[in-house]
């Protein structure tokens, strides 16, 4: 079972044993706008929580994607680099950015739910 999270930079994680699918929320798609690019890490790479670990762009803005909790990239969706605007038509499903086996499971359940992250948007944007 899979259990979903959230940062203030809206992005999600999504939790399955020790590895965690990593994207930006809807939210945050809507707000970039079309998608033109995505650069990723390479697999292998290892992140601590807040580190920047993926690029996005849109016709609109250039923005950071961070690493929601400390951990190594096992796998990148490479699908982002020729197809960019899979992450406007299915954000959290196969819009996801990198999968990580994360270090310490703290950091996870430090990050806001559902309900807080939705109470989130609502109050700051």
């Amino acid at each position: 079972m899979s259990e979903t999270r959230y940062t203030k930079d809206h992005e999600y994680i999504r939790l399955e044993g020790d590895i965690a699918t990593i994207g930006i929320t809807d939210f945050a798609q809507k707000q970039l706008g079309d998608v033109v690019y995505v650069e990723l890490p390479e697999a292998g790479l290892a992140f601590v929580k807040g580190a920047q670990a993926a690029v996005v762009e849109s016709v609109k803005a250039a923005s950071e994607v961070y690493a929601p909790v400390s951990g190594d990239v096992t796998e990148v969706n490479s699908a982002l680099e020729g197809a960019p605007a899979i992450v406007n038509e299915d954000p959290a499903g196969a819009g996801w950015f990198m999968k990580m086996r994360i270090h310490d499971a703290s950091e996870f359940n430090d990050l806001m739910d559902e309900a807080a992250y939705q109470a989130f948007v609502q109050s700051c944007c």
